[in-house]
């Protein structure tokens, strides 16, 4: 039968360990740009848009439209890239390595359920 209260503990530092991530996350920025950079977007790690620069050049009054779609692709950039951060951070704290929690640890499969059990197959 698993330790219960080694299992809490893991549980318990994983949670903080995703705290400090997260934490780390939201000071970070990410830039992303588009249209070859003439349109440029910084993202903060919380998701909020911090900047947008735009280069004079790309205004063209015959196609205001052209502004909008690079901002969208340049914020969409930036935001992928805060997602991947975001995703290898959480990957860290899976993998079961130093600072890692073993998902094996966590297995109910050992644990007497009763009827219980059965229910969850």
């Amino acid at each position: 039968m698993p330790d219960m209260q080694k299992m809490m503990q893991q549980a318990a530092e994983m949670e903080a360990e995703l705290a400090r991530h997260q934490a780390e996350l939201d000071e970070q920025t990410f830039t992303g740009s588009a249209g070859g950079g003439v349109v440029t977007a910084v993202v903060r790690g919380d998701g909020r848009l911090e900047a947008v620069t735009i280069d004079p050049v790309v205004l063209d009054p015959e196609d205001p439209e052209l502004v909008g779609d690079l901002v969208v692709a340049a914020v969409a950039q930036a935001q992928d890239a805060m997602a991947a951060a975001a995703s290898g951070a959480l990957g860290s704290l899976s993998g079961g390595g130093p600072g890692g929690l073993d998902p094996a640890d966590l297995s109910l499969g050992d644990l007497d359920l009763g009827d219980l059990g059965k229910l969850l197959g």
